[in-house]
């Protein structure tokens, strides 16, 4: 029989992060740009450009959009990886922040300006990284981004039906998205792991690059093996 191929990997980075956000996680991965102003409509773009079967890994609303996406179409995906994200509906005050920031934009703020380091990073000496994906991500990708966000829906009932090797990732000091988002996420996923990356903000594989891109490799190799038996099974 011949040898079953690896699904490849896709990496959906955070609001105003590029392909830069994924260190040594992201080497040899697909890197999509979330680019569409609604959650259906960025996850039909995906779904138009991605291979028939991938294994999905976002963090923050790159995650949020791996959970759209993997709800809206679980065949698709081989695999699941969630890093500092949220799966509830948005708040009143996050939709106020977003409105805000798209005045901000809409005034001529470049996308930098809207970088919140002080909720990103615990490791404040990596501000430069932050900011220097804010200029790739650029002041229209970010309105959009801004836009996607007010269209975000309550994932938590589509989790219990997750069927694939998923792995949560949470940073011990994340201030935008707490560990118990993700205690929440894991519990409601069948078989779900989840860590807890101490001293981590919310930009995981930029302040725990090694570690992320371990816990990562893991992962797909879970992923992989999965896929060869279900290729064997027949299924």
């Amino acid at each position: 029989m011949p040898a079953v191929p690896s699904p490849p990997l896709v990496l959906l980075p955070g609001m105003n992060c590029s392909a830069r956000l994924w260190g040594p996680a992201g080497a040899g991965a697909q890197h999509p740009v979330l680019d569409r102003p609604t959650l259906d409509d960025q996850v039909e773009a995906l779904l138009d450009a991605l291979p028939a079967r991938f294994a999905l890994a976002g963090l923050s609303l790159g995650g949020i959009v791996a959970m759209a996406l993997t709800r809206r179409a679980p065949d698709r995906v081989a695999g699941l990886c969630l890093m500092a994200t949220n799966a509830r509906p948005p708040t009143p005050e996050q939709r106020a922040g977003w409105d805000a920031a798209l005045t901000r934009l809409d005034d001529g703020a470049p996308a930098r300006a809207l970088q919140p380091l002080e909720l990103l990073l615990h490791d404040r000496s990596l501000d430069a990284t932050a900011l220097r994906m804010a200029d790739e991500t650029g002041e229209r990708r970010l309105a959009s981004q801004l836009r996607l966000q007010g269209t975000r829906v309550d994932e938590r009932p589509a989790l219990p039906a997750v069927a694939v090797p998923t792995l949560v990732l949470a940073g011990a000091l994340d201030r935008l998205c707490p560990v118990e988002r993700h205690t929440e996420i894991a519990g409601l996923v069948p078989d779900a792991r989840l860590h807890v990356l101490p001293g981590a903000g919310h930009l995981l594989p930029v302040e725990a690059p090694d570690t992320v891109a371990t816990l990562v490799a893991g992962w797909t190799a879970t992923v992989h093996a999965r896929e060869r038996a279900r290729e064997m099974s027949g299924q």
